[in-house]
């Protein structure tokens, strides 16, 4: 038996495809998830065209309301946007930041207290910078710890920043339970419920016609364009990415690696605690579902976008479009249960991932001959 055989099936690692065979791919991924979407919806009796076509016009065409299907958008789509740009800066580095959710949920609490506590008299444009502040300190602390902890003693951060996610929530759902004088949180003479927050700390907003642009949505491009310079212009963008592809090199190099852990991760995790802090402006008022999902969806588009910020725009635009147009399509078939969009969403995000394994990878078969051993490529 010969012992140094090639196993039967190898993953390795792909060189040179072309961009044009990657679009082809993803495009070719996308129009599968849809077909399953299509069969799921023909056995529930509804008609796939016309759910689909709700899903990507999100009911905008011929709707005098339209601008409110927009609003909701733009509402949904900064605080994804900002918390994958966030999260990538981790990633970049090989620090795997799964805390995305608590940060944005600390991050809110942070900035809604901020809200029930500056003088109604103030200006809004403080207001909202006092929240964002508030919220981006306390986000960014507890990324700090979570680089403290583990530069200094090695505890896994994957772990670490999953737990602080179930944390943050129950003492979101606390603060939304406890009936007492000293809750600045709940309506009062009522039922435990959020309160909302003061008219000179939502969010401002700039007419244009019916449309109400938000103040946040400037602030999140310019984010983008900050971060983009800030990890390909500057000298701690490269210190970054020479940390995430070994550790050992940027020390060699003199880089203190422990600093740009921390220095990083304080980023990442400010940047989600101001998200927070945004989302609770846009919304006027806090809620345990405050983040909708942002935390964990933010992960998926950071990875899709390959880390890039532009990428990250892209794909946070596309995710946001689904999400919504899911939810509006589903509201309109009285047989479409409302957990079908997420399902769908599912299978997209679930097949587009696929998709990018194998354009990174691709599968290897041995195959046998009577005369000689040879590798037969099987490209999917």
């Amino acid at each position: 038996m010969n012992k140094n055989r090639e196993p039967l099936i190898r993953v390795v690692k792909r060189e040179g495809m072309k961009r044009r065979e990657i679009v082809m791919l993803y495009f070719g991924a996308i129009i599968l998830a849809l077909g399953i979407g299509a069969i799921l919806l023909l056995s529930l009796d509804a008609e796939p065209f016309e759910y689909y076509e709700k899903m990507f016009t999100m009911g905008t065409i011929g709707n005098k309301l339209a601008y409110i299907q927009f609003q909701t958008y733009v509402q949904e789509f900064v605080p994804l946007l900002i918390t994958s740009l966030a999260l990538s800066l981790a990633f970049k580095m090989r620090f795997w930041n799964i805390g995305g959710e608590g940060q944005f949920l600390l991050g809110s609490l942070a900035g809604a207290t901020v809200a029930f506590m500056v003088p109604t008299s103030t200006n809004v444009f403080l207001s909202m910078f006092l929240m964002i502040l508030a919220g981006a300190v306390v986000g960014g602390l507890i990324g700090l710890s979570t680089a403290a902890l583990k530069v200094k003693f090695g505890t896994n951060e994957t772990l670490f920043t999953l737990m602080i996610n179930y944390v943050a929530l129950y003492v979101m759902r606390f603060f939304g339970e406890t009936k007492a004088d000293w809750n600045i949180f709940l309506r009062p003479e009522e039922r435990p419920k959020f309160n909302q927050i003061p008219d000179n700390t939502k969010m401002f907003t700039i007419k244009i016609g019916d449309f109400s642009l938000e103040l946040s949505l400037i602030l999140a491009i310019v984010l983008v364009v900050v971060l983009y310079f800030y990890l390909n212009r500057t000298k701690q963008g490269y210190e970054i990415a020479v940390v995430g592809d070994s550790i050992n090199t940027a020390k060699y190099a003199g880089m203190k690696v422990n600093k740009v852990i921390c220095r990083t991760m304080f980023i990442s995790a400010a940047l989600i605690g101001a998200a927070g802090a945004l989302r609770v402006s846009s919304v006027h008022a806090l809620s345990d579902s405050i983040t909708n999902s942002v935390g964990w969806t933010g992960i998926v588009v950071a990875w899709l976008a390959k880390l890039n910020p532009i990428g990250i725009v892209i794909v946070s635009a596309l995710i946001t479009l689904l999400q919504c147009g899911c939810r509006f399509a589903s509201s309109s078939f009285g047989n479409i249960d409302s957990h079908f969009a997420d399902l769908l969403q599912g299978i997209i995000l679930f097949v587009i991932l696929a998709a990018d394994f194998f354009i990174r990878f691709k599968i290897v078969f041995r195959h046998n001959s009577k005369k000689s051993s040879s590798e037969k490529e099987v490209n999917a």
